[in-house]
């Protein structure tokens, strides 16, 4: 690597070790020739990269984003060298960092995990569940699942999944609280809504005679912020709940849960992307997962 590529690499060990002594032993420099080359750095530079303490070292803003672009680049010399030394057909590798929503994750992710780490052995999987709309720069995740219309931005995207929501109820809140016939009817019954969303939840209709949409504001005694814990609450017969059929149809299908208000469903799809930072040239590890999950899902 030339000099402006073993810089980067001394600085990405510093930041990501937040230690010139621990990065020199990484490097096996002394820490003092670590702090020379992060010094001469920010002189090229004329920006403050790091700033240090007796006790820590914190980057900068200027320094975390220095961070995110050192190691895109790295990478992309690492994965140049491997595919020249395997003759032009490395096969990917490397730490991928995936994130998903909770339900989609458990539902359709985990179970092809086995099959897509037996495919690419040399590839890591770093998997996080949340249904917290993550920020994939700042997080430095290289794919992130994401359900619902997409925020406009500089992300690519691809289409997993398209699945229209459901009202459920497990058979045994309806025999004891009553099949609700109408959306109105909904005041009368416990509805287990999303604490991630900042207003009371309010779910669409469409009246069946008219097409007219409407939405109906509902109300319960439990809120979680993800939807596996909700189905779970539905199969206990704990109350209904508005949730995505592709997280609940093996439920459905065997009779653990019913659908409810089929008549007044809007049939509003909910669409599943999976979102990734668009490079020119994508690292194989990133595009070998995404064509494994559009083969094996859409």
């Amino acid at each position: 690597m030339d000099n402006r590529a073993g810089e980067m690499d001394v600085f990405v060990q510093v930041a990501t070790l937040r230690s010139f002594s621990a990065a020199g032993r990484k490097l096996r420099l002394s820490p003092s020739a670590v702090s020379k080359l992060v010094s001469r750095l920010e002189q090229r530079l004329d920006t403050r990269l790091v700033v240090r303490t007796t006790r820590s070292l914190q980057l900068t803003p200027e320094g975390e984003i220095y961070l995110e672009k050192a190691q895109a680049i790295l990478a992309a010399i690492q994965e140049a060298e491997r595919i020249v030394a395997a003759g032009g057909a490395a096969a990917p590798r490397g730490l991928l960092r995936v994130s998903s929503s909770v339900a989609f994750g458990v539902s359709c992710i985990v179970p092809l995990i086995p099959d897509f780490l037996a495919r690419y052995p040399e590839i890591e999987l770093d998997l996080s569940l949340t249904d917290s709309i993550i920020d994939i720069v700042g997080e430095r995740a290289d794919v992130a699942i994401r359900s619902g219309v997409l925020r406009d931005s500089s992300l690519k995207a691809r289409k997993l999944l398209e699945s229209r929501r459901v009202v459920i109820a497990s058979p045994s809140y309806i025999e004891r609280r009553g099949l609700p016939k109408t959306p109105e009817d909904l005041a009368h019954h416990n509805c287990l809504t999303f604490n991630f969303r900042p207003t009371a939840e309010a779910w669409p209709f469409r009246d069946p005679a008219t097409g007219a949409q409407f939405v109906i504001t509902v109300e319960g005694n439990l809120q979680a912020n993800n939807g596996p814990t909700v189905r779970s609450l539905c199969l206990e017969g704990v109350g209904l709940a508005r949730i995505g059929q592709f997280h609940v149809q093996p439920d459905l299908d065997a009779g653990r849960l019913v659908a409810v208000l089929e008549d007044f469903n809007p049939e509003d799809i909910e669409n599943v992307h999976a979102v990734y930072a668009g490079h020119e040239h994508l690292a194989a590890r990133i595009r070998a997962f995404i064509d494994f999950l559009v083969n094996r899902i859409g």
